[in-house]
């Protein structure tokens, strides 16, 4: 490909490190409907590097900013960007290459837009705070993971759900909390002991169609269930009375449409969440970009920590 030109308003971005979420995987292989609606797509919507070129209208100083990078490929609306950040570089708008918090390198900072932000925006319709008790649902994921220590950050008393020994040990590598086997243990019966009886007062959720009844048993009275994936099922039924008689909230959370004035808010408190070191991004993988197919199938495996492609 040759070397972009940034447009007015655009930075150029020369790329150290590309992040792959299971939003990218799910994307290129069509899921519900998400075909390639460009003729040509370069992948992945997170990425990293060093701005080298700014254009019309964009602060020069701007240039050599170490940068994360979010919705450069994808994004919100039918369209969306065609070019990400699976490449040498890449031309995006100023306002989408973000200063990278010094506490983080390259390949941490690949892994901020999407499991980052999403796991912000899912605590902050009422944001996570002290006294609130949270339910993270699969809490070794890469957004679940960032749920737990940002939730903890602010105060909150965390749980979680993991499948096996393996994660849980990863996610008590990176956090001190409660954490339930949903594949041997009845987790609506560990939740409410955990709480009293009373249930939590939000649940971080990963895939609503699977856990929509564990999830009613588990919530309390005005509670809120902040979901970012529904992947076993698209088009669930909806257990109606079952949320309706809590009173509960349901927020539908898309990292590709966080508010403007929300997502500064978020990259603000992320900023300072790493720099404290209350947020760490483990990276369980590393690929050259000639190995990118491999990268995808660690992802499609659900391998543990965040897989990046380096450049």
């Amino acid at each position: 490909m040759p070397r972009p030109e940034p447009a007015p308003g655009e930075v150029l971005v020369r790329i150290h490190a590309s992040g792959i979420n299971p939003a990218d995987v799910k994307r290129r292989a069509g899921w519900n409907g998400a075909g390639i609606s460009h003729p040509l797509v370069i992948p992945h919507c997170d990425g990293s590097g060093v701005i080298e070129a700014v254009g019309e209208g964009v602060d020069p100083a701007r240039k050599g900013a170490s940068v994360w990078l979010w919705n450069a490929q994808g994004g919100y609306g039918t369209q969306g960007r065609a070019f990400g950040t699976a490449a040498e570089y890449v031309a995006l708008p100023t306002e989408q290459a973000v200063d990278l918090p010094g506490a983080l390198d390259f390949a941490a900072g690949a892994c901020l837009g999407v499991p980052a932000m999403t796991a912000w925006w899912a605590l902050q319709d009422g944001p996570a705070r002290e006294s609130q008790r949270i339910l993270v649902q699969g809490a070794a994921g890469a957004v679940g993971l960032c749920a737990v220590q940002i939730a903890l950050a602010c105060g909150a008393e965390v749980i979680g759900t993991v499948s096996n020994a393996e994660a849980a040990a990863h996610v008590r590598t990176y956090a001190d909390i409660p954490l339930i086997n949903r594949k041997t243990e009845d987790v609506a019966a560990r939740v409410r002991d955990w709480t009293g009886g009373a249930g939590v007062d939000r649940i971080v959720e990963v895939d609503l169609a699977a856990n929509m009844a564990c999830d009613a048993a588990c919530l309390a009275l005005h509670g809120t269930i902040a979901s970012y994936s529904c992947s076993s099922d698209p088009m669930p039924p909806l257990r109606y009375y079952d949320f309706a008689n809590l009173g509960a909230h349901l927020h539908f959370v898309q990292g590709f449409a966080i508010p403007p004035q929300d997502r500064a808010r978020g990259q603000t408190a992320l900023a300072a969440l790493a720099q404290a070191g209350q947020l760490a991004l483990p990276v369980g993988a590393e690929f050259d970009l000639s190995d990118i197919a491999q990268a995808h199938e660690r992802v499609e495996r659900g391998g543990l920590g965040n897989t990046v492609v380096r450049l």
